[in-house]
């Protein structure tokens, strides 16, 4: 497929999309009107989010991805990505999707290809195809943090292989069609030269970034910006012992997902950590902020709080979720270490001091 094709087929499926969205607003109020007055339940996690407790029909994970005809691992994405809405089940068992849901998406412009093509991922060779360039161009682009990747896996080998979404590249390729030919830019020549790889730093900032969007509790969205620090980091800016204990508690967890081998949770723990002085700077301003927002909340439970965990009170419609810094998108030329590190961060009375900043980085 070339660049022209690539092209034509996204606007195709812009167009698709936009007729889904008037669709599924109707669907929506619809559907907001008949639920009015039963019981709200949210399941917090990676994947996905909620709906109402009314006693609709369910079914597993398994046979909504058979009736939506798509693989199970194309599934969990598209539940990942907020496509899928999934709901607790009785008694904390695996979320289950309602039958209204499957309806939905069945209707939809395009089935079943439209949703297949939603959460269809490419490598790097594969992706370079799509966009008619040299595999060795791509991977140019995605260390400079053109594209990001969505997901990954090990190879034979132990190495990280990198996956995005075919749709995400082919808005890249109508957006930015000047990148696909051509000399690279000077700034991005000097970025990669001195070795920059946006591609973690990105896919930890999307994952971040769905998992806030899928929930309002203070403390767990504490726990989302602590997931990004390792326990040194961490220990620095939330210095009670109990609310770094509360934080692990509530941490939201994917809702699916198998566990994988011992190599994959390793790698897995490796990426969700910020390794660059700038990025960890902003990971710890935005773990400053949203744990100011959940003391002022509730504060952590202590040994012997009615049983150890509170439950997050109920959110007010309309209430504003707490704020957080946004992350720096990819410099075009790498600022120098001296003062641009802390660039655009709030200073407040004693922020710096809180967070313990002492210049890493500097030099």
């Amino acid at each position: 497929m070339t660049v022209k094709e690539v092209l034509r087929a996204h606007a195709r499926t812009q167009g698709a999309h936009a007729r889904t969205q008037g669709a599924r607003a109707e669907c929506g109020n619809a559907t907001a009107d008949a639920g009015a007055g039963d019981v709200g339940t949210r399941v917090e996690g990676e994947g996905g989010t909620t709906s109402s407790a009314a006693p609709a029909a369910t079914v597993a994970a398994g046979r909504a991805a058979q009736e939506l005809g798509i693989r199970r691992a194309e599934f969990e994405l598209a539940v990942h990505l907020g496509l899928i809405a999934v709901v607790g089940a009785p008694g904390g068992g695996r979320p289950r999707v309602h039958e209204e849901e499957i309806a939905r998406l069945r209707e939809q412009p395009g089935f079943p290809d439209g949703l297949a093509e939603r959460v269809r991922t490419v490598g790097t060779a594969e992706g370079a195809a799509l966009l008619d360039i040299a595999p060795a161009r791509f991977t140019r682009l995605a260390r400079a943090g053109c594209v990001s990747p969505v997901t990954f896996y090990l190879n034979r080998y132990r190495a990280v292989v990198w996956l995005y979404l075919a749709d995400e590249l082919a808005a890249f390729a109508s957006r930015e069609p000047e990148l696909l030919a051509g000399r690279t830019p000077l700034g991005m020549r000097t970025m990669l030269d001195s070795g920059a790889d946006w591609r973690p730093r990105n896919w930890r900032s999307q994952r971040i970034d769905r998992l806030l969007s899928r929930t309002e509790d203070p403390w767990a969205r504490t726990a989302v910006q602590a997931s990004a620090l390792d326990p040194v980091q961490l220990a620095e800016v939330v210095d009670d012992p109990y609310e770094r204990a509360y934080l692990v508690r509530v941490r939201p967890e994917p809702v699916f997902g198998r566990p994988g081998s011992m190599a994959a949770r390793e790698a897995m723990g490796e990426l969700m950590l910020a390794d660059d002085p700038d990025e960890i700077l902003w990971r710890r301003v935005n773990l400053t902020l949203e744990l100011d927002a959940a003391r002022e909340d509730r504060p952590a439970p202590r040994p012997g709080d009615d049983g150890g965990i509170r439950t997050a009170p109920p959110v007010r419609a309309g209430a504003a979720a707490p704020a957080f810094a946004a992350e720096p998108a990819p410099p075009s030329v790498r600022p120098g270490a001296s003062g641009s590190a802390a660039a655009g961060v709030p200073t407040g009375k004693g922020l710096l001091a809180r967070l313990g900043w002492r210049g890493r980085g500097a030099g």
